[in-house]
Protein backbone atom coordinates (compact mmCIF):
# COMPACT_ATOMS: atom_id res chain seq x y z
CA UNK A 1 0.00 0.00 0.00
CA UNK A 2 1.26 3.57 -0.60
CA UNK A 3 0.65 5.28 2.62
CA UNK A 4 1.61 3.36 6.09
CA UNK A 5 0.83 6.42 8.51
CA UNK A 6 3.17 4.39 11.17
CA UNK A 7 6.30 4.90 9.05
CA UNK A 8 4.80 8.78 8.47
CA UNK A 9 7.47 11.18 10.83
CA UNK A 10 5.83 14.68 11.48
CA UNK A 11 9.52 15.46 12.35
CA UNK A 12 8.30 17.35 15.71
CA UNK A 13 6.15 19.78 14.12
CA UNK A 14 2.30 19.39 15.00
CA UNK A 15 0.51 17.44 12.81
CA UNK A 16 -2.80 18.05 11.72
CA UNK A 17 -3.83 14.40 11.30
CA UNK A 18 -1.48 12.53 13.13
CA UNK A 19 -0.87 12.66 16.52
CA UNK A 20 2.07 12.06 18.20
CA UNK A 21 1.31 8.17 19.09
CA UNK A 22 1.56 8.00 15.16
CA UNK A 23 -2.35 7.54 15.60
CA UNK A 24 -4.66 9.87 13.39
CA UNK A 25 -6.61 12.83 15.18
CA UNK A 26 -10.29 11.93 15.85
CA UNK A 27 -11.88 13.77 13.07
CA UNK A 28 -9.40 12.15 10.48
CA UNK A 29 -9.98 8.76 11.17
CA UNK A 30 -12.21 7.79 8.58
CA UNK A 31 -10.10 9.84 5.63
CA UNK A 32 -6.52 8.14 6.95
CA UNK A 33 -8.25 4.65 6.95
CA UNK A 34 -9.60 5.12 3.28
CA UNK A 35 -6.12 6.53 2.00
CA UNK A 36 -4.23 3.37 3.81
CA UNK A 37 -6.59 0.97 1.60
CA UNK A 38 -5.94 2.48 -1.65
CA UNK A 39 -2.95 0.88 -3.78
CA UNK A 40 -0.49 2.62 -5.42
CA UNK A 41 -2.69 3.10 -8.80
CA UNK A 42 -5.51 4.01 -7.37
CA UNK A 43 -3.92 6.82 -5.34
CA UNK A 44 -1.95 8.36 -8.48
CA UNK A 45 -5.27 7.83 -10.62
CA UNK A 46 -7.03 10.14 -7.86
CA UNK A 47 -4.00 12.62 -7.97
CA UNK A 48 -4.30 12.59 -12.03
CA UNK A 49 -7.70 13.36 -11.45
CA UNK A 50 -7.79 16.12 -9.61
CA UNK A 51 -4.81 17.63 -11.82
CA UNK A 52 -7.64 17.24 -15.00
CA UNK A 53 -10.23 18.61 -12.57
CA UNK A 54 -8.16 21.81 -12.31
CA UNK A 55 -7.13 22.36 -15.94
CA UNK A 56 -11.01 21.70 -16.76
CA UNK A 57 -12.10 24.04 -14.36
CA UNK A 58 -9.62 26.33 -15.53
CA UNK A 59 -8.27 26.95 -12.27
CA UNK A 60 -5.15 29.11 -12.31
CA UNK A 61 -2.87 31.97 -10.64
CA UNK A 62 -0.61 34.48 -12.47
CA UNK A 63 3.12 34.92 -11.39
CA UNK A 64 5.70 37.44 -12.56
CA UNK A 65 8.84 37.02 -13.97
CA UNK A 66 11.46 39.82 -14.87
CA UNK A 67 13.10 38.03 -17.60
CA UNK A 68 9.50 36.21 -18.85
CA UNK A 69 7.00 38.56 -18.04
CA UNK A 70 3.35 37.66 -16.48
CA UNK A 71 2.85 33.87 -16.76
CA UNK A 72 -0.47 31.58 -16.25
CA UNK A 73 0.05 28.37 -13.95
CA UNK A 74 -2.68 25.68 -13.05
CA UNK A 75 -3.09 25.71 -9.63
CA UNK A 76 -1.30 23.52 -7.37
CA UNK A 77 -3.36 21.37 -5.16
CA UNK A 78 -2.56 18.56 -2.75
CA UNK A 79 -5.68 16.06 -2.69
CA UNK A 80 -4.97 14.96 1.47
CA UNK A 81 -7.37 17.43 2.89
CA UNK A 82 -6.58 19.54 5.87
CA UNK A 83 -9.21 18.46 9.01
CA UNK A 84 -10.37 20.60 11.82
CA UNK A 85 -12.89 19.44 14.27
CA UNK A 86 -16.07 21.92 14.31
CA UNK A 87 -15.68 22.14 17.68
CA UNK A 88 -12.28 23.77 17.97
CA UNK A 89 -13.54 25.51 14.49
CA UNK A 90 -16.31 26.93 16.79
CA UNK A 91 -13.64 29.17 19.06
CA UNK A 92 -11.65 29.79 16.07
CA UNK A 93 -15.04 31.64 14.79
CA UNK A 94 -15.46 33.55 17.72
CA UNK A 95 -11.91 34.88 17.48
CA UNK A 96 -12.05 35.83 14.09
CA UNK A 97 -16.02 38.12 14.90
CA UNK A 98 -14.19 39.70 17.90
CA UNK A 99 -10.79 40.43 15.80
CA UNK A 100 -12.61 41.78 12.70
CA UNK A 101 -15.54 43.55 14.99
CA UNK A 102 -12.50 45.71 16.68
CA UNK A 103 -10.62 46.22 13.21
CA UNK A 104 -13.28 47.96 11.96
CA UNK A 105 -14.25 50.14 15.50
CA UNK A 106 -10.10 50.97 15.04
CA UNK A 107 -10.59 52.25 11.48
CA UNK A 108 -13.68 54.02 12.18
CA UNK A 109 -11.98 56.04 14.98
CA UNK A 110 -8.96 56.51 13.06
CA UNK A 111 -10.77 58.52 10.57
CA UNK A 112 -13.33 60.29 12.86
CA UNK A 113 -12.51 60.78 16.70
CA UNK A 114 -9.29 59.21 16.84
CA UNK A 115 -10.08 58.21 20.57
CA UNK A 116 -7.66 55.90 20.65
CA UNK A 117 -4.55 57.77 19.44
CA UNK A 118 -5.89 60.45 22.33
CA UNK A 119 -5.60 57.60 24.70
CA UNK A 120 -2.01 56.56 24.01
CA UNK A 121 -3.09 53.28 23.43
CA UNK A 122 -1.58 53.20 19.79
CA UNK A 123 0.73 55.76 18.73
CA UNK A 124 -0.44 58.64 16.60
CA UNK A 125 2.99 58.71 14.59
CA UNK A 126 2.43 55.66 13.61
CA UNK A 127 -1.04 55.93 12.19
CA UNK A 128 -0.55 59.36 10.51
CA UNK A 129 2.27 58.84 9.23
CA UNK A 130 1.47 55.17 7.98
CA UNK A 131 1.36 54.54 3.94
CA UNK A 132 -1.97 53.32 3.99
CA UNK A 133 -3.41 56.27 5.83
CA UNK A 134 -5.77 57.91 3.89
CA UNK A 135 -6.71 61.95 4.61
CA UNK A 136 -9.14 61.77 2.13
CA UNK A 137 -11.05 59.33 3.45
CA UNK A 138 -11.65 61.34 7.42
CA UNK A 139 -15.06 62.64 8.33
CA UNK A 140 -16.85 59.92 5.42
CA UNK A 141 -19.45 57.63 6.88
CA UNK A 142 -19.80 54.55 4.95
CA UNK A 143 -22.76 52.25 6.60
CA UNK A 144 -22.80 51.04 9.82
CA UNK A 145 -19.48 52.26 10.07
CA UNK A 146 -17.94 49.21 8.64
CA UNK A 147 -14.65 49.34 6.39
CA UNK A 148 -13.37 46.56 6.10
CA UNK A 149 -16.34 44.27 4.83
CA UNK A 150 -14.16 41.14 3.24
CA UNK A 151 -11.34 40.45 5.56
CA UNK A 152 -8.90 37.16 5.39
CA UNK A 153 -6.95 36.66 8.24
CA UNK A 154 -3.82 33.99 8.80
CA UNK A 155 -4.11 31.67 11.09
CA UNK A 156 -1.02 29.48 11.98
CA UNK A 157 -0.67 26.53 14.50
CA UNK A 158 2.97 26.24 16.56
CA UNK A 159 4.17 22.98 17.17
CA UNK A 160 2.41 23.31 21.15
CA UNK A 161 -0.95 23.04 19.16
CA UNK A 162 -2.15 26.54 20.09
CA UNK A 163 -3.91 28.76 16.90
CA UNK A 164 -2.34 32.32 16.39
CA UNK A 165 -3.20 34.84 14.26
CA UNK A 166 -0.18 35.54 11.96
CA UNK A 167 -1.69 38.64 10.28
CA UNK A 168 -4.82 40.66 8.94
CA UNK A 169 -5.53 40.94 5.24
CA UNK A 170 -7.97 44.29 4.94
CA UNK A 171 -7.38 45.58 1.91
CA UNK A 172 -8.26 43.59 -1.07
CA UNK A 173 -7.98 39.64 0.74
CA UNK A 174 -7.48 37.26 -2.05
CA UNK A 175 -7.65 33.15 -2.06
CA UNK A 176 -11.34 32.31 -1.91
CA UNK A 177 -12.41 31.46 -4.70
CA UNK A 178 -9.27 28.69 -4.60
CA UNK A 179 -10.90 27.71 -1.64
CA UNK A 180 -14.62 27.52 -3.43
CA UNK A 181 -12.56 25.46 -6.04
CA UNK A 182 -10.78 23.25 -4.05
CA UNK A 183 -13.81 21.80 -2.49
CA UNK A 184 -15.41 20.93 -5.93
CA UNK A 185 -12.49 18.91 -7.23
CA UNK A 186 -12.40 16.85 -4.31
CA UNK A 187 -15.98 16.51 -4.70
CA UNK A 188 -15.16 14.95 -7.85
CA UNK A 189 -12.63 13.17 -6.97
CA UNK A 190 -13.46 11.46 -3.57
CA UNK A 191 -17.28 11.33 -3.81
CA UNK A 192 -17.29 8.70 -1.36
CA UNK A 193 -15.41 10.58 1.46
CA UNK A 194 -18.25 13.38 1.61
CA UNK A 195 -20.72 9.98 2.30
CA UNK A 196 -18.72 8.76 5.41
CA UNK A 197 -17.81 12.41 7.57
CA UNK A 198 -20.37 15.14 8.20
CA UNK A 199 -18.33 17.65 6.31
CA UNK A 200 -19.61 21.11 6.55
CA UNK A 201 -20.04 22.88 3.28
CA UNK A 202 -18.43 26.23 2.13
CA UNK A 203 -20.50 26.75 -1.47
CA UNK A 204 -22.88 29.23 0.50
CA UNK A 205 -19.90 31.97 0.37
CA UNK A 206 -20.88 33.95 -3.34
CA UNK A 207 -24.34 34.22 -1.84
CA UNK A 208 -23.55 35.70 1.61
CA UNK A 209 -20.85 37.75 -0.29
CA UNK A 210 -23.81 39.12 -2.46
CA UNK A 211 -25.82 39.78 -0.12
CA UNK A 212 -23.25 41.78 2.39
CA UNK A 213 -22.42 43.64 -0.80
CA UNK A 214 -26.27 44.41 -1.67
CA UNK A 215 -26.91 45.52 2.08
CA UNK A 216 -24.44 48.37 1.11
CA UNK A 217 -26.71 50.15 -1.26
CA UNK A 218 -28.32 53.20 -0.19
CA UNK A 219 -30.87 53.24 -3.03
CA UNK A 220 -33.92 51.25 -2.66
CA UNK A 221 -34.12 48.63 -5.63
CA UNK A 222 -35.10 44.96 -5.00
CA UNK A 223 -31.99 43.66 -6.45
CA UNK A 224 -29.02 46.15 -6.34
CA UNK A 225 -26.80 46.53 -9.29
CA UNK A 226 -23.47 45.04 -7.87
CA UNK A 227 -19.78 45.32 -10.21
CA UNK A 228 -16.65 43.39 -9.55
CA UNK A 229 -14.18 46.12 -10.46
CA UNK A 230 -10.57 44.28 -11.56
CA UNK A 231 -7.26 45.87 -12.92
CA UNK A 232 -7.86 43.57 -15.68
CA UNK A 233 -6.52 40.15 -17.02
CA UNK A 234 -2.98 40.51 -16.36
CA UNK A 235 -3.61 40.57 -12.93
CA UNK A 236 -2.34 37.85 -10.18
CA UNK A 237 -6.14 37.30 -9.08
CA UNK A 238 -7.55 37.78 -12.37
CA UNK A 239 -9.07 34.31 -12.30
CA UNK A 240 -10.51 34.93 -8.60
CA UNK A 241 -12.61 38.68 -9.89
CA UNK A 242 -14.27 36.75 -13.11
CA UNK A 243 -15.10 33.65 -10.39
CA UNK A 244 -16.53 35.56 -8.21
CA UNK A 245 -18.80 37.68 -10.22
CA UNK A 246 -20.05 35.02 -12.46
CA UNK A 247 -20.90 33.15 -8.96
CA UNK A 248 -22.72 36.17 -7.78
CA UNK A 249 -24.44 37.15 -11.05
CA UNK A 250 -22.74 40.02 -10.65
CA UNK A 251 -20.93 42.36 -13.73
CA UNK A 252 -17.16 42.20 -14.17
CA UNK A 253 -16.03 45.89 -15.37
CA UNK A 254 -12.80 47.60 -15.43
CA UNK A 255 -12.34 51.39 -14.55
CA UNK A 256 -12.78 52.39 -18.30
CA UNK A 257 -16.71 50.66 -18.09
CA UNK A 258 -17.46 53.29 -15.80
CA UNK A 259 -18.32 56.87 -15.32
CA UNK A 260 -19.47 59.20 -12.79
CA UNK A 261 -22.25 61.58 -13.57
CA UNK A 262 -23.63 65.40 -13.14
CA UNK A 263 -25.69 63.70 -10.25
CA UNK A 264 -22.46 62.21 -8.61
CA UNK A 265 -23.47 58.91 -8.90
CA UNK A 266 -21.73 56.15 -10.63
CA UNK A 267 -22.67 54.60 -13.95
CA UNK A 268 -21.88 51.57 -16.17
CA UNK A 269 -21.63 51.21 -20.07
CA UNK A 270 -23.87 48.93 -21.23
CA UNK A 271 -24.87 48.25 -24.89
CA UNK A 272 -28.61 49.68 -23.81
CA UNK A 273 -26.86 52.91 -22.31
CA UNK A 274 -26.03 53.91 -18.64
CA UNK A 275 -27.38 51.99 -15.67
CA UNK A 276 -26.74 52.55 -11.94
CA UNK A 277 -24.12 51.62 -9.93
CA UNK A 278 -24.95 50.48 -6.54
CA UNK A 279 -22.08 48.57 -4.99
CA UNK A 280 -18.64 48.07 -6.26
CA UNK A 281 -16.73 45.37 -4.83
CA UNK A 282 -13.14 46.96 -5.69
CA UNK A 283 -10.09 44.58 -6.59
CA UNK A 284 -7.57 47.64 -7.08
CA UNK A 285 -5.50 49.46 -4.36
CA UNK A 286 -6.93 52.76 -3.12
CA UNK A 287 -3.87 54.80 -4.84
CA UNK A 288 -5.75 53.85 -8.12
CA UNK A 289 -9.26 54.13 -7.01
CA UNK A 290 -9.55 58.02 -8.48
CA UNK A 291 -7.25 59.69 -10.28
CA UNK A 292 -9.23 62.77 -9.34
CA UNK A 293 -7.79 62.10 -5.42
CA UNK A 294 -4.52 59.66 -5.72
CA UNK A 295 -2.38 59.25 -8.65
CA UNK A 296 -3.49 61.08 -11.49
CA UNK A 297 -1.90 59.23 -13.91
CA UNK A 298 -3.90 55.91 -13.06
CA UNK A 299 -5.86 54.36 -15.73
CA UNK A 300 -7.63 51.74 -13.71
CA UNK A 301 -10.17 53.78 -11.61
CA UNK A 302 -13.21 55.87 -11.91
CA UNK A 303 -12.54 59.86 -11.94
CA UNK A 304 -14.85 61.00 -9.41
CA UNK A 305 -15.72 57.98 -7.45
CA UNK A 306 -14.50 58.91 -4.12
CA UNK A 307 -16.94 62.01 -4.41
CA UNK A 308 -19.92 59.42 -5.14
CA UNK A 309 -18.73 57.50 -2.23
CA UNK A 310 -18.47 60.07 0.31
CA UNK A 311 -22.34 61.61 -0.84
CA UNK A 312 -23.00 57.41 -0.41
CA UNK A 313 -24.79 57.41 -3.90
CA UNK A 314 -22.42 54.49 -4.38
CA UNK A 315 -21.00 51.46 -1.89
CA UNK A 316 -17.73 50.65 -1.81
CA UNK A 317 -16.05 47.54 -0.08
CA UNK A 318 -13.73 47.16 0.94
CA UNK A 319 -13.79 51.36 2.06
CA UNK A 320 -10.84 53.47 0.89
CA UNK A 321 -8.51 54.14 4.22
CA UNK A 322 -9.39 50.38 5.11
CA UNK A 323 -5.61 49.82 4.76
CA UNK A 324 -4.41 51.77 7.74
CA UNK A 325 -5.13 48.31 10.03
CA UNK A 326 -3.73 45.73 7.11
CA UNK A 327 -0.25 47.60 8.21
CA UNK A 328 2.22 44.56 10.07
CA UNK A 329 3.14 46.96 12.22
CA UNK A 330 -0.51 47.79 13.57
CA UNK A 331 -1.03 44.32 13.51
CA UNK A 332 1.07 43.85 16.52
CA UNK A 333 -1.73 46.40 18.36
CA UNK A 334 -4.85 44.53 17.51
CA UNK A 335 -4.98 42.62 21.31
CA UNK A 336 -4.73 45.97 22.74
CA UNK A 337 -7.87 47.48 20.15
CA UNK A 338 -10.20 44.51 21.44
CA UNK A 339 -9.42 45.57 24.72
CA UNK A 340 -10.08 49.24 23.92
CA UNK A 341 -13.12 49.05 22.53
CA UNK A 342 -14.62 45.79 23.20
CA UNK A 343 -13.64 45.44 27.20
CA UNK A 344 -12.75 41.49 26.35
CA UNK A 345 -9.50 39.52 26.10
CA UNK A 346 -8.90 38.56 22.52
CA UNK A 347 -10.12 34.92 21.88
CA UNK A 348 -7.14 34.62 19.23
CA UNK A 349 -3.68 35.80 20.17
CA UNK A 350 -0.88 37.68 18.08
CA UNK A 351 2.00 35.44 17.02
CA UNK A 352 4.74 37.68 19.93
CA UNK A 353 6.32 40.80 17.75
CA UNK A 354 8.91 43.63 18.02
CA UNK A 355 8.42 46.47 16.48
CA UNK A 356 11.57 48.34 14.83
CA UNK A 357 10.43 51.39 15.66
CA UNK A 358 10.99 50.66 19.27
CA UNK A 359 14.60 50.99 20.34
CA UNK A 360 14.65 48.31 22.72
CA UNK A 361 12.90 45.98 20.25
CA UNK A 362 15.17 47.11 17.53
CA UNK A 363 18.11 46.39 19.16
CA UNK A 364 16.57 42.59 19.96
CA UNK A 365 16.22 42.24 16.47
CA UNK A 366 19.31 43.21 15.21
CA UNK A 367 21.35 41.23 17.74
CA UNK A 368 18.78 38.13 16.78
CA UNK A 369 18.46 38.35 13.12
CA UNK A 370 19.59 34.56 12.96
CA UNK A 371 16.73 33.54 15.05
CA UNK A 372 13.89 35.95 13.86
CA UNK A 373 11.69 36.50 10.85
CA UNK A 374 11.78 40.12 9.69
CA UNK A 375 8.66 41.27 7.84
CA UNK A 376 7.60 44.64 6.12
CA UNK A 377 4.67 46.73 7.24
CA UNK A 378 2.99 46.53 4.00
CA UNK A 379 4.06 43.92 1.64
CA UNK A 380 2.10 41.02 0.74
CA UNK A 381 2.79 37.76 -1.15
CA UNK A 382 6.31 36.61 0.96
CA UNK A 383 7.75 39.58 -0.68
CA UNK A 384 10.32 41.36 1.36
CA UNK A 385 10.68 39.59 4.34
CA UNK A 386 13.76 37.63 5.62
CA UNK A 387 14.00 34.39 7.47
CA UNK A 388 17.23 34.31 9.61
CA UNK A 389 17.32 31.03 10.39
CA UNK A 390 17.68 29.99 6.24
CA UNK A 391 19.61 33.73 5.18
CA UNK A 392 23.30 34.04 4.37
CA UNK A 393 25.80 36.20 6.72
CA UNK A 394 25.24 38.48 3.90
CA UNK A 395 21.74 38.80 3.15
CA UNK A 396 20.89 39.75 6.91
CA UNK A 397 23.72 42.29 6.94
CA UNK A 398 21.58 44.20 4.27
CA UNK A 399 18.48 43.07 6.30
CA UNK A 400 20.15 45.25 9.18
CA UNK A 401 21.13 48.08 6.82
CA UNK A 402 17.10 48.32 6.02
CA UNK A 403 15.99 48.72 9.27
CA UNK A 404 18.31 51.33 10.70
CA UNK A 405 17.45 53.12 7.84
CA UNK A 406 13.45 53.08 8.18
CA UNK A 407 12.71 51.46 11.54
CA UNK A 408 9.03 51.97 11.30
CA UNK A 409 8.48 49.89 8.26
CA UNK A 410 9.49 46.89 9.68
CA UNK A 411 8.27 44.28 12.19
CA UNK A 412 10.15 40.64 13.64
CA UNK A 413 8.62 37.45 15.12
CA UNK A 414 10.07 34.46 16.67
CA UNK A 415 10.41 31.55 13.65
CA UNK A 416 7.28 29.82 14.48
CA UNK A 417 7.20 25.82 14.10
CA UNK A 418 4.57 25.34 11.82
CA UNK A 419 2.12 22.75 12.15
CA UNK A 420 2.09 20.44 8.95
CA UNK A 421 -0.45 17.91 7.21
CA UNK A 422 0.63 15.00 4.97
CA UNK A 423 1.53 15.69 1.89
CA UNK A 424 1.69 13.40 -1.32
CA UNK A 425 4.74 13.22 -2.82
CA UNK A 426 5.46 10.86 -5.31
CA UNK A 427 4.30 8.01 -3.87
CA UNK A 428 4.14 8.42 -0.27
CA UNK A 429 3.29 11.19 1.58
CA UNK A 430 5.66 13.84 3.81
CA UNK A 431 4.91 16.48 6.36
CA UNK A 432 4.71 20.35 4.62
CA UNK A 433 4.40 23.27 6.33
CA UNK A 434 0.95 25.04 5.95
CA UNK A 435 -1.06 28.08 7.33
CA UNK A 436 -4.80 29.16 6.81
CA UNK A 437 -7.12 31.85 5.57
CA UNK A 438 -10.65 31.99 6.77
CA UNK A 439 -12.33 35.02 5.22
CA UNK A 440 -14.80 37.05 7.34
CA UNK A 441 -18.02 39.36 5.83
CA UNK A 442 -19.10 41.70 7.58
CA UNK A 443 -22.18 44.24 6.92
CA UNK A 444 -25.82 43.21 8.78
CA UNK A 445 -24.12 40.06 10.06
CA UNK A 446 -20.74 38.65 10.12
CA UNK A 447 -19.79 35.59 8.57
CA UNK A 448 -17.46 33.53 8.67
CA UNK A 449 -16.28 30.68 5.96
CA UNK A 450 -16.90 27.22 7.33
CA UNK A 451 -12.82 26.80 6.77
CA UNK A 452 -10.90 28.81 4.46
CA UNK A 453 -7.90 27.95 2.00
CA UNK A 454 -5.32 26.00 3.75
CA UNK A 455 -1.67 26.75 2.05
CA UNK A 456 1.06 24.76 1.90
CA UNK A 457 4.19 25.11 1.40
CA UNK A 458 5.06 22.42 -1.10
CA UNK A 459 8.87 22.70 -1.11
CA UNK A 460 10.00 20.57 2.16
CA UNK A 461 11.36 22.27 4.66
CA UNK A 462 9.96 25.84 3.78
CA UNK A 463 7.38 28.00 5.82
CA UNK A 464 6.53 30.03 2.64
CA UNK A 465 3.02 28.85 1.67
CA UNK A 466 2.20 31.73 -0.71
CA UNK A 467 1.31 30.31 -4.09
CA UNK A 468 4.14 32.76 -5.92
CA UNK A 469 6.68 31.80 -3.68
CA UNK A 470 5.88 27.78 -4.93
CA UNK A 471 3.17 27.23 -2.32
CA UNK A 472 0.34 25.17 -3.22
CA UNK A 473 -3.44 24.62 -1.55
CA UNK A 474 -5.28 21.54 0.62
CA UNK A 475 -9.10 21.45 0.68
CA UNK A 476 -10.32 22.24 4.51
CA UNK A 477 -12.89 20.10 6.48
CA UNK A 478 -14.49 21.29 9.10
CA UNK A 479 -15.93 17.85 10.58
CA UNK A 480 -18.94 17.89 12.77
CA UNK A 481 -17.81 14.99 14.93
CA UNK A 482 -21.15 15.04 16.99
CA UNK A 483 -23.43 15.45 13.65
CA UNK A 484 -21.99 11.72 12.31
Amino acid sequence: MTIDWAAYNPQGCYDELINTEGQPRPPAKSLCRHLAEMSDAELSAHREAAELAIRTMGITFTVYSEDRGSIDRTWPFDIIPRIISSQEWQHIEAGLKQRVKALNLFINDVYHRQRILKDKVVPRDLILNSRDFRRQCVGIKPPRGIWAHICGTDLVRDKDGAVYVLEDNLRVPSGVSYMLENRQVMKRVFPELFEDAVILPVDGYPAQLYDMLASLSRRRTRRPEVVVLTPGIYNSAYFEHAYLAQQMGAELVEGADLFVGEDDCVYMRTIEGPARVDVIYRRIDDTFLDPEVFNPESVLGVPGLMRAWSKGNVGLANAPGSGVADDKVVYTYVPKMIRYYLDEEPILPNVPSYLCVNDKDREYVLANLDKLVVKPANESGGYGMLVGPAASAKERAVFAELIRENPRNYMAQPMLTLSCGPTLVGNHVEPRHLDLRPFILSGRDTYVTTGGLTRVAMRKGSIVVNSSQGGGSKDTWIVDMEGK
